[in-house]
């Protein structure tokens, strides 16, 4: 048998690289977070958003707590938060808008490493409490991903239009001047969806400059008020240099109230209740736990060897053919020929039901049958010629001869090449 340990230790070392590489990247700061986290501080991250917010003074915090109770007078803030059932009113409109190159759907949230699975979506019940705490005065702010309809939109009177995505970067003004846009001349950001407003109340607050289209606004819903931006990108790390992106947010903020505005975390994987799992998943710890997991694996199969068989040590060696020799004087004083006979049988009948797929008490009838089945009629031969020969031992020149036989139809289970007894074997086999 070839010898496949350096194979395995190539293998290791390549799965240790994987790993460890996996673990640089969960180890970047802010990387472990999902797009549009204030704990991201990638490009496509809203760190920046948050930052921004709390040095100029401000009320902001992030909120970890599912939103089915909403106390308080906090100002939610949903970025590229799912909500539960969103659907696609006009998907004829979508795919004509969408670019037939991109590899992934850009209605769907970009989510990084494991946050596809635990991240939860809007449910019914937060989306009702969301909105009955709009509705008694308080307000939100909502940056939804791609162009699908929901229960939120509905309740405010909003509609989406898909933005066409092959447009490069879009630039927007505001269509009138209102405390939301104070000191805004134009905002550039890639627009995803362009808003449609309920009749009355609504005020556009940005707008795509060629085409007219809104892109956001502030809607009136009961007592309180609702800003929806259809440009989640708008909110991201590496938008709020460009033009007058992070003075819209200042001006959009402080106008619409005093806060303090909770940006929710809960919809982007953060809970506030922490085990130790979570904690390693969240900072990329698991590929770490993974490495030493690998290591142990390693380390339990390297007690194993692997390649040819090795002799054994001198004393076990010496020690054991005399132990061969004391045996053999037994029985051979003892003449105990037959007896011996029939455990050599028994033996290699043993030895043989394994490969003939019986349990190791078969008897050698019914290994000799299987064996046939198989294809290896020299072994079946075999095991019939010796058992038959051994009821009839009573000589130790016939034992001895028993014995060789045997020893010569091992060799045969998984043979390298004709043995060099074969024509002795055969004209046993045959008599």
């Amino acid at each position: 048998m070839r010898d496949r340990f350096p194979l395995l230790v190539v293998g290791g070392l390549i799965v240790t690289a994987l790993l460890g590489s996996w673990l640089v990247r969960g180890a970047a700061r802010g990387g472990f977070a999902d797009t549009l986290s204030t704990w991201r501080a990638q490009p496509d991250g809203a760190r920046g958003l948050y930052l921004l917010a709390e040095e100029s003074g401000m009320p902001v915090l992030r909120r970890t707590a599912d939103l089915q109770i909403v106390q308080g007078t906090g100002s939610p803030v949903l970025l590229a938060v799912e909500v539960e059932d969103a659907r696609e009113d006009d998907p004829d409109e979508t795919a004509l808008a969408s670019d037939s190159d991109e590899e992934e759907d850009d209605e769907e949230v970009p989510r990084h490493g494991l946050n596809r699975l635990h991240v939860p979506e809007l449910s019914e019940t937060e989306t009702e409490k969301l909105l009955d705490h709009v509705r008694e005065g308080h307000h939100l702010v909502y940056v939804p991903w791609g162009s699908k309809e929901n229960r939120l939109l509905d309740a405010v009177g909003v509609k989406l239009r898909k933005a066409d995505t092959s447009l490069p970067m879009r630039t927007l003004v505001p269509p009138l001047s209102s405390p939301y846009t104070l000191g805004v001349e134009r905002v550039e950001a890639k627009v995803q969806a362009y808003l449609t407003l309920p009749e009355t109340g609504a005020v556009p607050l940005l707008e795509d400059e060629p085409l007219g289209l809104t892109v956001a606004a502030v809607v009136p819903y009961g007592a309180g008020k609702v800003l929806v931006v259809g440009a989640p990108e708008l909110a991201m790390n590496q938008a709020l240099a460009r033009a007058d992106n992070a003075q819209f947010w200042l001006s959009a903020l402080r106008a619409l109230g005093p806060g303090p505005y909770e940006f929710d975390e809960h919809h982007h994987g953060f809970t506030n209740e922490r085990s130790l799992v979570d904690f390693a998943r969240r900072y990329g710890l698991h590929f770490a736990v993974a490495q030493l997991l690998l290591g142990l694996s390693l380390w339990a199969v390297a007690l194993k060897r692997f390649g040819r068989p090795r002799p054994p040590p001198e004393a076990v060696r010496v020690g054991a053919t005399d132990a061969l020799f004391a045996m053999s004087r037994l029985y051979r004083e003892g003449r105990h020929h037959a007896f011996a006979a029939g455990l050599i049988t028994r033996g290699l009948t043993q030895e043989l039901a394994l490969h003939a797929g019986l349990p190791a008490h078969a008897p050698a009838k019914a290994v000799a049958e299987s064996l046939a089945a198989r294809g290896r009629e020299d072994l079946a031969n075999g095991l019939r010629a010796i058992a038959r020969n051994a009821e009839s031992t009573d000589t130790e020149s016939d034992l001895q001869q028993l014995a060789t036989r045997a020893a010569m139809l091992r060799q045969r289970i998984h043979p390298s090449g004709p043995p060099p007894g074969e024509p002795a074997m055969s004209r046993a086999e045959e008599s």
